[in-house]
């Protein structure tokens, strides 16, 4: 799957699960991090861990794709999950709001 799929793909499986504010942030070619980014906000560490189990379970079985790295999972505020040419944010409101990630991004890409 190219980057644009794979993250529509994780986008679909964060809207089944009631994810809300997904953005899809297109990186190519402007930064070695990752073509895209996907940024979602959960509503509590349940449902954000929810979330990151539900994107590595249906990427793992329906397409053989396993994150490199997963950070967060721990305090479950912030999940990232790093797939290579896309990473996924999901977030708790709280720290999407401080951290701003697509304004970051915004302004990096003018």
């Amino acid at each position: 799957m190219t980057a644009e799929q794979t993250a529509q793909t994780i986008k679909q499986i964060l809207e089944d699960k009631k994810a809300s504010d997904i953005e899809i942030i297109d990186l190519e070619g402007k930064t070695i991090l990752a073509d895209r980014f996907v940024i979602a906000t959960g509503t509590s560490v349940t449902h954000i861990r929810a979330l990151a189990n539900e994107v590595e379970f249906v990427l793992k079985t329906n397409y053989e794709l396993i994150p490199d790295h997963i950070e967060g999972y721990e305090t479950s505020r912030w999940i990232l999950m790093d797939y290579g040419d896309v990473v996924v944010h999901i977030l708790h409101a709280l720290e999407r709001d401080f951290y701003s990630l697509e304004k970051l991004w915004q302004a990096s890409r003018a």
